[in-house]
């Protein structure tokens, strides 16, 4: 005689005339189901296909399941929905609400060639991981890192998004320049202790323009707050003068730095 170990439902103490039962029958279900509200501002604002199109792909297309595109998107997917790490991707690669979202034409993963992949529609971890380190000199002549991004291209969409955001050409905008803590917990290359925010961090520098981001410049901490400001502005002022060769732009800076240093306005 066999032993039933898993009940079908399970009986909790009842909430007034209302019974209260926990069941195993809800097959797929989710709690990231507000992913879909950011794929339907992928659709309209095409932000992902936009980035997509700064890498290259070396790979044979003849041994092809993920489009660099579909990549991108799952990796950028993932990290909304707060997954940051890599290794998270070997669970959410058979993720059917993640496969939606990426566009794949069979988010249960059932037509993936090799067996041993099927239920899996996604990428898992290792897949990405050649996609976030293959280096741009290189051009693909690494034995598998084979989709290389450029740069250039990944910082001016920044700049091309908010401008043809705008329904017209503004009289004048504010550039706003400013550096925060992104704290790290281990032993990461460049990892540096910073007296102001009082722990180990990184400095990235953001320049954005109202709701509009047109720079995020991941640095060290062991460096003045401005660094790299100028040649940041020069780039994207420039780039902004091209389509808006009138348009008055004012610079804004916020530094947080400790006593005795420079900082203000720039």
């Amino acid at each position: 005689m066999s032993t039933e170990c898993k009940p079908e439902s399970l009986e909790f103490q009842a909430c007034g005339s209302r019974e209260v039962v926990g069941s195993f029958d809800g097959g797929r279900i989710t709690s990231d189901a507000g992913g879909l509200l950011l794929r339907e501002v992928e659709r309209r604002q095409g932000i992902i296909k936009g980035f997509a199109e700064c890498f290259t792909d070396y790979r044979d297309s003849r041994y092809i399941e993920h489009s660099v595109e579909e990549l991108i998107a799952q990796r950028v997917y993932g990290l909304a929905l707060g997954y940051e790490d890599l290794n998270d991707h070997d669970e959410l690669r058979s993720d059917a609400l993640l496969g939606v979202m990426v566009d794949k034409q069979d988010p249960s993963g059932m037509d993936r060639v090799r067996e041993r992949d099927r239920g899996n529609a996604l990428a898992g971890k290792s897949t990405l991981n050649r996609l976030e380190l293959t280096p741009a000199s290189r051009k693909g002549k690494e034995r598998y890192k084979k989709i290389a991004v450029d740069q250039a291209a990944v910082e001016n969409l920044f700049v091309d998004l908010f401008i043809d955001g705008q329904r017209k050409v503004p009289k004048s905008i504010i550039l706003d320049l400013d550096a925060t803590d992104d704290p790290v917990h281990g032993n990461q290359e460049g990892r540096f202790f910073h007296g102001y925010y009082g722990h180990y961090c990184y400095l990235p520098l953001y320049i954005t323009c109202g709701d509009f981001l047109l720079c995020a410049k991941l640095r060290a901490s062991n460096i003045d707050a401005s660094a790299g400001s100028v040649e940041e502005l020069e780039r994207i002022v420039s780039r902004i003068r091209a389509r808006w060769p009138k348009v008055k732009i004012m610079i804004l800076g916020r530094w947080r730095v400790l006593p005795g240093r420079n900082h203000g306005l720039v």
